[in-house]
């Protein structure tokens, strides 16, 4: 199969790598996407709380929201580019009203503000409880309507063709990659540009917030075409899933908090005021650990986050969604508390980027999720994630736009997949197993509290499966469950190496081994020739 060109493939269909692709095809140029589910089949169209930028001059500041993402960020993060997002919030909601997105108003006109945990002043920008289904609706629409943009739905990214790795070059440079189609197919895609905009890996672990499509393909793509991993032990656990037997996944926006609900115990006592002064509304890595903490000692299986003491009707207007969901449940958050439990939910961490996307490979950049940008440091405050990932999107485009008007011809020919050799696999159970075996050992392991030893048996474990699954990869024909686990696995292990190296307890990483803090907060760096041989 000749190989199929674009000007940029963007790999990934979530906040970042819609608003890139808009703007580039409005520059002239040629996308394709890449998306290996639908193409809102993303944590972004999942978003509940919003964007938190300045929008209310009167109470707020560009310094107080600074000051607030570094205090939840533990010390971690770099000040520049919390500067650069946080100067940009109120421009790149202005944006996205152009676009046509509807964000929830007040009977004034003015913009409704939302308040979440670790901030203190209202400013979460939102629609309603279902800011992410807004957001990738309007931009969904627009992609289909252009007329330069390709949409490849259920086809797999497995890894970019760099000049150094595929074509022994010299000088290394991104200039495309293999992607499986929904098929079973492999297809050469030659691109002058690639961006790295697949979301996050919340599925490495048992229990997450996350949608099953975030198996952290980003990370380990761009780390295997050489790109350093940055603080990838700062895995955000968030508080608040929904605990039901039939009902996975149900995150329980940070709004319900901000809005007064309160987390209690099962018998009914509140506990939050034991772990910080903001109680209920301490940033996320504090309440995550709470919880934990008391359901260890306790013995619960989950503990309760009440809203019955609000208006009623104030309730189903501002969170009809959750409502809902909550009804469907059997759960009518007006009179009965919800039972919840942490999960994760967001890496702070990410493979290393500027804020503008721009990476050590020419031609290969990231934005959103996938990025380490220094903007979360150790902890993400809330709702800066949608703020980071639209306004590297945009960034993002600009730099790429810039990079083929400067870049130079394409390389030679670039080979084609070869599957000589190779042959359908009968044992897809051996998939399966490892895919389950690696969730729970990250779970059990390398969760919300860590330790030395179980550090050191997780990374044990998970060496093993990685050898089972090279073999594997380099024998049988691929498919997007093996990709999948070969992905997770790399993620796997990056955490735990990452994790290890961290001899303290800062913002996410809790280890009973090392409780204390460094005097000096560094950053922990992984690279491609300290893992894969």
């Amino acid at each position: 199969m000749s190989p199929r060109r674009t000007d940029v493939l963007v790999i990934g269909s979530g906040l970042s790598g819609l608003i890139a692709s808009l703007l580039l095809a409005r520059k002239g140029l040629r996308v394709l996407i890449v998306t290996k589910d639908e193409i809102d089949a993303s944590n972004s169209h999942l978003a509940q709380g919003g964007i938190a930028t300045v929008a209310d001059l009167a109470h707020d500041s560009f310094q107080k929201h600074r000051d607030d993402t570094l205090a939840a960020g533990d010390g971690l993060n770099d000040p520049a580019a919390v500067d650069f997002f946080v100067q940009r919030g109120p421009d790149i909601v202005a944006f996205l009203r152009d676009m046509g997105v509807q964000f929830s108003t007040r009977a004034n006109g003015d913009l409704d503000l939302g308040w979440e945990g670790g901030h203190t002043e209202r400013r979460v920008v939102h629609a309603g409880d279902i800011t992410g289904n807004e957001l990738i609706g309007v931009l969904k629409r627009a992609v289909f309507r252009e007329h330069l943009i390709t949409i490849w739905q259920h086809h797999t990214a497995i890894d970019i063709i760099s000049t150094r790795k595929f074509l022994l070059a010299n000088e290394d440079r991104a200039v495309g990659a293999y992607v499986l189609s929904h098929e079973g197919t492999v297809v050469t895609v030659e691109a002058r540009a690639v961006l790295l905009a697949t979301g996050g890996c919340g599925r490495v672990y048992l229990y997450t917030s996350n949608p099953d499509v975030a198996t952290g393909d980003g990370v380990a793509i761009g780390f295997r075409a050489g790109i350093p991993a940055v603080n990838m032990e700062m895995i955000q656990f968030h508080p608040t899933i929904l605990y039901h037997e039939k009902v996975r996944s149900t995150l329980l926006s940070e709004a319900l908090r901000g809005e007064g609900g309160v987390l209690k115990t099962r018998d009914g006592n509140t506990f939050m005021e034991r772990y910080h002064p903001l109680r209920s509304l301490a940033p996320r890595d504090v309440t995550a650990r709470a919880i934990d903490t008391e359901l260890k000692k306790r013995g619960d299986d989950f503990v309760l986050l009440d809203m019955t003491m609000l208006d009623r009707e104030f309730i189903v207007n501002r969170f009809p969604n959750l409502f809902k969901k909550c009804l469907d449940a059997g759960i009518d958050m007006r009179e009965d508390p919800i039972p919840v439990v942490p999960a994760a939910h967001y890496m702070c961490g990410g493979l290393r980027t500027t804020p503008e996307g721009d990476t050590c490979v020419p031609g290969l950049f990231i934005a959103g999720e996938t990025a380490h940008t220094g903007l979360h440091g150790a902890n993400r405050l809330a709702s800066n994630s949608l703020l980071e990932a639209a306004i590297m999107a945009r960034c993002a485009a600009d730099g790429i736009a810039r990079w083929l008007g400067e870049a130079s011809g394409a390389p030679a020919a670039l080979p084609l997949w070869n599957e000589e050799g190779v042959s359908d696999s009968d044992e897809q159970v051996v998939i399966k197993q490892n895919w389950d075996e690696i969730r729970h050992c990250m779970w059990n392991y390398v969760g919300i509290v860590r330790s030395d030893k179980r550090l050191e048996r997780a990374l044990k474990r998970v060496s093993l499966i990685k050898q089972e699954i090279d073999d594997y990869y380099w024998n049988f024909k691929v498919n997007r469950d093996l990709l999948e686990l070969r992905n997770i696995t790399l993620v796997a292990e990056i955490i735990i190496r990452s994790a290890m190296r961290r001899k303290e307890s800062r913002g996410l990483h809790y280890t009973t081994d090392h409780p204390g803090r460094s005097t000096e907060a560094r950053d922990t760096e992984i690279r491609r020739e300290d893992i894969i041989d």
